[in-house]
């Protein structure tokens, strides 16, 4: 069987449902089926379910359903409730922030009040999601690593959409809802601070953004390389470091004179992970706030040409 192991397949083994715990804990919160997907058990586990959503998890789901079905009503509305149009028009519809002229005000204009309610249910949606993972992590006896990770990226989005803003002074600021004006936006900002390119934090979070590329691929490949020696049970190599672990290990170091352990490389990679949306957020928070102009600062600094 272990043969048959390679890039491409993974063994799935069946069996009777895996539950979870079930002592001490109200059932009454989950669901009560489970069913098995042969695709997805090429990637992870084929079990979908049985699926816990508590309090948190509910009004998570429907503010995001309502922040969802806000952009979409105000795509509708741009699209001049035309279904060609808005299939033909859906990358370039947007939903923006409110003119500058409100400054932190609340808009009177239909499309600042659309936004102003869009990113209030996002405000809901993505901090009832951060509590849920952290309230299903204490309830599990778990640390709360994914909670802390979870909590960078959301860093960078309130950054982008609240922080930044609020200390321009205006919620123009903000990065608008739509596909191609998100990215017009993006572009826009690398121009008007004096490109990106020069903002130390911004190349920071680039290097982790790719370093966390590379490490996982290396983390995977070998774990997948060494799984039929049992790779795949890490926490074993971890207390009881076995063949694979040594093998793995053995052939790091020929290539490269170093390696990390079964355990310590998933803390490279999760700081490196954490450290992407981390340093892009201080990058953009000290756009227009602390530095106008990114190529001026990194002349200044001696690492831009002076012309």
């Amino acid at each position: 069987m272990a043969e048959y192991q390679n890039i491409f397949t993974q063994v799935q083994v069946g069996g009777a449902p895996e539950m979870g715990l079930v002592e001490g804990v109200d059932l009454s919160n989950r669901t009560k089926g489970t069913t098995n997907w042969t695709l997805l058990g090429w990637f992870g586990n084929a079990q979908i379910g049985p699926i816990y959503l508590g309090g948190w998890g509910t009004v998570s789901l429907i503010s995001g359903v309502l922040w969802f079905m806000t952009i979409g009503a105000w795509f509708w509305y741009e699209a001049g409730f035309n279904p060609a149009v808005f299939m033909r028009d859906l990358f370039y519809l947007s939903l923006d922030a409110p003119d500058a002229k409100y400054g932190l005000g609340v808009p009177r204009d239909a499309e600042g009040i659309m936004w102003f309610i869009a990113s209030f249910f996002m405000f809901v949606a993505v901090w009832s999601w951060w509590i849920r993972t952290y309230t299903r992590a204490a309830a599990l006896g778990m640390g709360k690593h994914t909670a802390w990770a979870f909590l960078s990226a959301i860093w960078l989005w309130m950054v982008l959409g609240f922080i930044r803003p609020i200390l321009m002074g205006s919620w123009s600021e903000a990065v608008p809802y739509g596909i191609f004006t998100h990215l017009d936006w993006t572009n826009n900002f690398s121009l008007t601070y004096g490109n990106l390119f020069y903002n130390p934090f911004h190349g920071l979070s680039i290097a982790f953004l790719y370093g966390s590329a590379l490490l996982f691929a290396m983390h995977g490949a070998t774990i997948l390389a060494v799984s039929r020696f049992g790779g795949d049970r890490e926490l074993e190599q971890i207390v009881d470091r076995g063949t694979a672990a040594e093998r793995a290990a053995l052939f790091w170091r020929w290539t490269m004179g170093f390696n990390a352990t079964m355990e310590g490389i998933h803390r490279w990679a999760w700081w490196f992970g954490v450290l992407v949306t981390l340093t892009g957020g201080i990058g953009i928070l000290l756009s227009g706030t602390v530095v106008d102009n990114w190529y001026v600062w990194a002349q200044v600094h001696g690492y831009a040409p002076v012309n």
